[in-house]
């Protein structure tokens, strides 16, 4: 089951997530749509996907919205990647994965 994606779009955006007090724990998957690595992982961790409200998943399409990319980067003070997924709980990163290392089950199994 595919995740219920939440467009990220602006660096405002990112800014009300993560200052958000909610406990739930952020998923941010970084997505070049010019990129089939890139598809391929998106596609392999969207199969392995079992929804849970616990995790709220946005998505960052890299090519309409680098700036929310770059803006993760600096905040979460990881390198920028592509295909990417930072996963932050209480805001503080708790999983990061770039490629193939991209697991869904892995994630899942932290939360």
């Amino acid at each position: 089951m595919k995740p219920n994606w939440i467009n990220l779009v602006s660096v405002e955006q990112l800014n009300q997530v993560l200052t958000d007090h909610s406990n739930s724990t952020k998923l941010f998957f970084k997505h070049s749509t010019r990129c089939s690595i890139s598809s391929m992982a998106l596609k392999f961790f969207e199969s392995d996907w079992k929804n849970t409200k616990d995790v709220e998943c946005y998505f960052v399409d890299l090519i309409a919205y680098r700036e929310v990319s770059n803006a993760i980067a600096k905040l979460t003070h990881i390198e920028h990647q592509s295909p990417q997924v930072i996963v932050l709980k209480e805001n503080s990163v708790v999983y990061n994965a770039s490629h193939q290392s991209i697991d869904a089950e892995k994630i899942l199994n932290l939360i």
